[in-house]
């Protein structure tokens, strides 16, 4: 057969790759900072000025520099940026790396459309740029992995479309006639994703002019939708597609085939089918249904079969090649990343048992479980990518091997110096919550005993960090010196036979997966069925029925002005610190009852669009906060939580305090509740709107006047009704309000028929 001639296209690899260093380094910082904030949370009073005298500024010394940043700056928001671009923007841009580099070569072709690669380059770049300044705007939906606002999720997804489109028609136009196992991971991410994001990010704008929205799916339903994706989007995004680069690149590294063919079937096609329906494991005692809940921990416990196959598959495509593990740092990075995704793996299904559970969720120790996963799996399977690239993609050898060694050094000494001291702080967090006196009372009652216990871990963290971020500018450097002394191949010639047409009958003593490796459409379509049945099954029910979330008569909607204080809530990133889900524990209720003892019932969350049940308590949980604290409290609180609460980490919200609060959308906001979420406000209630919230706002403020006579002479000698418009107002009748609506005495289930 005639030989054909074709070059592959370096100059869109080239480019994700300097986009892939470009933002690891920004979401490295982001993520150093956010741990700083933790043991040092007057960072943002140092750089942009304080009233507090006892903290060194940068600034003038008054605390009107921090209220013009509006909160840009907040942990909420640091925290969101981190995730986002350590998740869209490092470990998306390195799989677009390893897909647009390997699939040409797999497939002996180039991509499909150059023109539809750049559309894809750009349009993702431009989405993660556009995603910095929402967030530090306070733009975002508080939805884990998903705080994207409505017109970037509808950007992700034309960009998510693109990419897959390019692939599959590059795939039809091979020359080579069975797809690499390589390739079934990426197609299976691609289905998978698009699945995800598009469901949980169903979301109906206030208006289509502006940014806000609000979830098409409230409370539990909303909860089992958001972790279903969240979940999954640790699988399909951060799991599946670096296990294709590493069926590609690990091999070629250490110049050995993958170690089990059979093996890869097994681990591709069990992964994708089991860890779809794990997702529920991250709502252990919560107030998701119980079966769900058990569903989740099955298959978060048969997930360490695949998992686990996998791992070995990878070392054990090693064999033989050991030798070279000890001079090559391209290897030394692949096999601790392989080591950590198996630990990873093991230690995810343990957390999903509801004896661990109830130990481990809300602690640090979720926290160091998932870095280990980010910077050991992620992260140096990345490294392990850019290294081995580079040279190739410039023709010439790394400008420095020694450099290279020691970032390994450092990177690992910064995931040890990140991990235990998280897994540490994890089992004190946990241990302590629930230890009680003989009498029966809390040992530690004060929230803040268990927050100091644990800064020395979280100082050892940031070290972590350091160390982390040191090794990443080492091969920065490395990486600039190698450019420079190199020369980029932009076209690399390649030829091979063009593909025979041999129908799409399977032929004689033809495997299955051989003949189903030669038939992508079927393959891809496969994928999304084995990926689907899960999600079915859990999602379907969950939404459909009505008896999964019992209406309780006693909880009413939210008033305008509540409803505009949650809006605030969500805007400044709290749920990354506070949940609001107490779980039918004795230590929780006892620690956060409040005047109403009770644990949360899903039947209080109908009206909460996005829920905001939280995964990490670094403050208190909120859910029973309603009159726990006077108004006045939760004012001097958000100015000054060290006026309060004595050694507190949580940063101070001057600006809430400064701003007017923007009332110009707060009866379209009920508008859209009554009638596309048929929320039962009444035409009255939405016609005096402005009434009710005056009304309830000078309500809050007569209450701070009455509790604490600073604030009333503070106040005296401003303009009569100033503190009445402010933000913080409608914070605290939304924190106010927090589990008020059921008694202890008095729960009162409506029928459900």
């Amino acid at each position: 057969m005639e030989t054909q001639k074709f070059s592959y296209d370096n100059s869109i690899v080239r480019a994700f790759l300097y986009a892939t260093i470009i933002f690891g380094f920004i979401g490295f910082t982001f993520g150093l900072t956010a741990a700083l904030m933790l043991f040092y949370p007057e960072l943002p009073e140092f750089f942009f000025g304080t009233d507090d005298t006892t903290i060194n500024s940068l600034a003038s010394g008054n605390i009107q520099g921090l209220i013009n940043t509006h909160g840009a700056f907040g942990f909420g928001r640091i925290r969101m940026l981190h995730t986002n671009t350590v998740i869209f923007a490092f470990v998306c841009n390195i799989v677009y790396v390893g897909v647009y580099y390997s699939t040409q070569r797999l497939l002996k072709t180039r991509m499909y459309s150059d023109t539809l690669s750049w559309i894809h380059f750009w349009t993702w770049q431009f989405m993660i740029v556009a995603t910095f300044i929402t967030f530090f705007m306070g733009i975002n939906t508080s939805k884990e992995y998903a705080e994207h606002e409505w017109p970037i999720d509808i950007l992700i997804a034309i960009s998510w479309i693109i990419f897959g489109v390019n692939m599959i028609m590059t795939i039809s136009k091979r020359r080579v006639r069975h797809l690499y196992v390589a390739i079934w991971f990426y197609l299976g991410t691609w289905v998978a994703v698009a699945m995800l994001h598009i469901f949980n990010n169903l979301e109906v704008p206030l208006s289509f002019s502006g940014w806000k929205s609000y979830s098409a799916y409230a409370g539990a339903k909303d909860a089992i939708v958001q972790w279903w994706y969240g979940h999954n989007a640790v699988a399909f995004v951060l799991t599946t597609p670096v296990l294709g680069l590493m069926y590609y690149f690990l091999p070629k590294a250490a110049d050995r085939p993958v170690f089990s063919y059979k093996l890869s079937i097994i681990h591709f096609w069990s992964l994708i089918f089991v860890y779809i329906w794990a997702g529920p494991h991250h709502l252990q005692y919560t107030a998701l249904p119980a079966w769900a809940q058990a569903v989740g921990t099955g298959f978060s416990i048969m997930l360490i079969a695949p998992s686990w196959g996998g791992m070995l598959n990878g070392l054990l495509t090693l064999r033989g090649a050991w030798d070279k593990v000890r001079e090559n740092p391209i290897l030394k990075f692949f096999v601790v990343a392989v080591t950590c995704y198996g630990m990873a793996t093991f230690e995810g299904p343990l957390l999903a048992t509801k004896n661990i559970n109830k130990i481990g969720h809300f602690t640090d120790w979720v926290i160091g479980h998932v870095h280990l996963g980010a910077l050991g799996w992620n992260g140096f399977m990345a490294f392990g990518v850019i290294y081995y690239l580079v040279p190739i993609m410039w023709r010439t050898k790394i400008w420095s091997v020694k450099l290279a060694n020691w970032h390994f050094w450092l990177g690992t000494l910064g995931i040890i110096f990140y991990a235990v001291p998280m897994y540490i702080s994890g089992f004190t967090q946990g241990l302590m919550w629930k230890q009680f006196n003989p009498d029966g009372t809390l040992l530690w009652k004060n929230w803040l005993d268990t927050v100091t216990a644990i800064i020395p871990y979280f100082k050892m963290r940031f070290l972590g960090g350091l160390f982390y971020i040191s090794g990443a500018i080492l091969m920065i450097v490395n990486v600039i010196a190698t450019v420079r002394k190199g020369s980029f191949q932009k076209e690399v010639p390649a030829e091979a036979p063009a593909l025979a047409n041999i129908g799409n009958k399977r032929k004689e003593g033809e495997g299955f997966h051989l003949w189903l490796e030669r038939m992508p459409m079927l393959l891809t379509v496969l994928s999304l069925f084995t990926i689907s049945i899960g999600s079915m099954v859990e999602i379907i029910p969950t939404l459909s029925l009505k008896k999964s979330v019992p209406t309780i008569s006693a909880v009413k909607p939210y008033s305008p002005l509540e409803l505009e204080g949650r809006d605030i809530y969500i805007r400044e990133g709290c749920n990354a610190c506070h949940s609001q889900m107490i779980r039918p524990f004795r230590d929780e209720i006892t620690r956060f009852n409040g005047k109403n003892g009770q644990y949360s019932k899903a039947g209080e969350f109908v009206y909460d669009r996005p829920f905001l049940w939280g995964s990490k308590r670094t403050g208190p949980d909120l859910h029973r906060e309603g009159g726990k604290n006077p108004s006045s409290w939760h004012y001097k609180h958000m100015y000054n939580p060290r006026s309060t609460s004595a050694g507190s980490i949580m940063p101070r919200y001057p600006w809430l305090i400064a701003n007017d609060l923007d009332r110009s959308k707060m009866v379209d906001k009920m508008k859209l509740m009554k009638n596309t979420f048929d929320v039962p406000y009444t035409k009255a209630e939405i016609d005096s709107a402005d009434k009710w919230a005056n009304n309830q706002s000078a309500k809050i403020v007569k209450d701070i006047f009455s509790e604490a006579n600073d604030l009333k002479e503070a106040y005296a000698k401003r303009p009569q009704g100033e503190l009445e418009k402010k933000e913080i107002v409608a914070l605290i009748s939304y924190l106010q309000r927090l589990g008020t609506d059921i008694k202890t005495t008095e729960i009162k289930t409506a029928s459900n028929n």
